[in-house]
């Protein structure tokens, strides 16, 4: 793609910018403004498959116009994702990178046949449990709503969030009312969880998780001149603690050591293995809170584990 778009006309720094491929694995997008340079350049990858035996699959392939519709479509989907901009006033709307006003706003949602097939899976795995205990019935829905959202968390999706928990709950209904004789047994499946109400739980404390307790978190782009070969460990220690893979506490240790390893005072980067460490450990009467806890890289843990006596086993001299 870099050398079609030297071909054309104008600044080549600017036409190579312009003229983008995103790909994972098999599946790609190539976008530009220009309708007839997307064509061409669908042109030459058929083309260059073509010399490897392979083509492009006409069901997956579309030109599509991210904001006005093109041969009945709007907007594309990758990878689960449905990519579409949508006209917006001038107070409300984008702004290009000199701050004019674009008159759109680029939405990115999870696809209309990605909430299906996740709504069927649930329904699936209800009514293969029509006569088990709810304990197992939670136990094998919570993975599975916990990777969707997990999936979907860093995009526009609140208010599909609140229609799928809505949907599930009418499947829970409907799972409860046939062993209810009619009834949903609300008493009995439905329990009051702190200040929440209607969550379907067990005696137990066993809770269903919701699609709408996952947190929106942004994506954070990587600036451009950004290298995890450049030496900038200050830099890639603070986005790790602000990356939305990342868990609650160790983002919050990494933010409060400054992104600096206690033990040997290097900054973490974004391959090293991290660990939760007890400043004074458990075994010894440390407790699990912030102020005892600091984090570690892994063989700095394990140097620190071996010499800080939580290994040592009290035993008594005369046992007997």
């Amino acid at each position: 793609m870099n050398q079609y778009a030297d071909t054309l006309k104008g600044c080549k720094r600017d036409n190579c910018s312009a003229l983008s491929l995103v790909r994972y694995a098999d599946d790609f997008v190539i976008m530009h403004e220009d309708l007839h340079i997307v064509k061409n350049s669908q042109e030459i990858i058929a083309e260059w498959l073509r010399d490897l035996g392979l083509e492009l699959k006409p069901s997956k392939t579309i030109l599509t116009h991210t904001l006005n519709e093109l041969d009945g479509n709007v907007g594309f989907e990758f990878l689960g994702f449905h990519v579409q901009q949508f006209k917006s006033g001038k107070y409300r709307c984008s702004k290009s990178a000199h701050g004019t006003p674009l008159g759109f706003n680029t939405l990115i949602t999870p696809s209309k046949t990605q909430v299906k097939t996740h709504l069927a899976k649930i329904a699936d795995v209800i009514d293969a449990h029509k006569t088990a205990p709810q304990a197992a019935l939670i136990s094998k829905l919570n993975p599975i709503i916990r990777g969707w959202s997990n999936y979907y968390s860093t995009v526009v999706s609140k208010d599909t969030f609140q229609k799928v928990d809505h949907l599930t709950y009418d499947k829970l209904r409907a799972w409860a009312k046939t062993r209810g004789k009619g009834g949903i047994n609300k008493a009995k499946y439905w329990r009051r969880v702190g200040n929440r109400n209607w969550c379907f739980s067990t005696e137990e404390g066993r809770e269903l998780l919701t699609h709408q307790s996952t947190p929106i978190v942004r994506h954070i782009k990587v600036k451009g001149g950004a290298s995890p070969y450049n030496g900038d460990w200050i830099y890639w220690g603070k986005r790790r603690g602000e990356y939305s893979g990342t868990p609650n506490r160790v983002s919050t240790l990494i933010k409060k050591q400054k992104g600096i390893c206690s033990h040997c005072g290097l900054y973490f980067t974004s391959t090293d293995i991290v660990e939760v460490d007890h400043i004074k450990p458990t075994s010894l009467g440390g407790k699990d809170t912030y102020d005892n806890l600091q984090l570690l890289h892994k063989h700095c843990h394990n140097t620190k584990t071996a010499s800080d006596g939580s290994l040592n086993k009290n035993h008594d001299d005369k046992p007997f």
